[in-house]
């Protein structure tokens, strides 16, 4: 597995075994959630400095957010939104 991909599902799988929204965690991490999102994503190549300031908010140690572990698929994350509701038509 590549490097960003660890990074990111590790991000997201501790984030998400916390109950922290990416919004949280942004802002207590100090950066913008859209930015976080990106991370988990795999869009986005953080420098070391906020890594260690996502690894501090989550409680865990930075070599934490790279170390392998039995993956499984991003299905089994809940999903941060709730499905829209349908829309009633008028008529």
């Amino acid at each position: 597995m590549k490097t960003r991909a660890l990074l990111a599902w590790n991000v997201r799988r501790i984030r998400v075994s916390r109950g922290i929204s990416q919004e949280k965690l942004a802002h207590e991490a100090g950066i913008d959630r859209s930015y976080l999102a990106s991370l988990e994503r795999q869009s986005k190549n953080p420098t070391i400095d906020l890594l260690e300031r996502i690894a501090e908010t989550l409680g865990v140690q930075l070599s934490e957010l790279f170390r392998p572990s039995k993956r499984v698929t991003t299905k089994t994350f809940p999903k941060g939104r709730k499905p829209a509701a349908p829309r009633r038509r008028n008529g």
